[in-house]
C-alpha cells in the first residue's frame, strides 16, 4: 500500500466511526414523565437507597476494569507504533 493512501484510509475509518457512533442511543437523564412511566421520588424522602440505572447496582468494578483494558491496549499500539517509527529511521 502506498504512503499516500494511508491519511485517505485513516480519514475514511475515523469518518466511519463517527457516523457510527451518530446512531448510538443517549442516556437521558431527566425528570420527564413519558407514558406508562411515573418519576421515581426524590432521593432522601424517604426512599429506598442510591440506584444506579433501575438495577440497584453502583458497582463500578467493570467500568474499572475495562477502561483499564483499554488503556493497555491503547499503551500497546503506542509502543507498536514508535517501534515501527524507530526502525524505519
Amino acid at each position: 500500500m502506498s504512503v499516500a493512501r494511508r491519511p485517505l484510509l485513516t480519514a475514511t475509518a475515523a469518518g466511519t466511526l463517527l457516523c457510527a457512533l451518530w446512531f448510538v442511543p443517549s442516556a437521558n437523564a431527566t425528570d420527564e414523565t413519558r407514558t406508562g412511566h411515573q418519576p421515581r421520588p426524590a432521593a432522601g424522602a424517604g426512599t429506598e437507597a442510591l440506584r444506579l440505572a433501575e438495577t440497584g447496582s453502583v458497582s463500578t468494578t467493570p467500568y474499572l476494569i475495562g477502561g483499564t483494558a483499554f488503556l493497555g491496549v491503547g499503551a500497546g499500539f503506542v509502543t507498536l507504533a514508535m517501534r515501527r517509527a524507530g526502525r524505519q529511521s
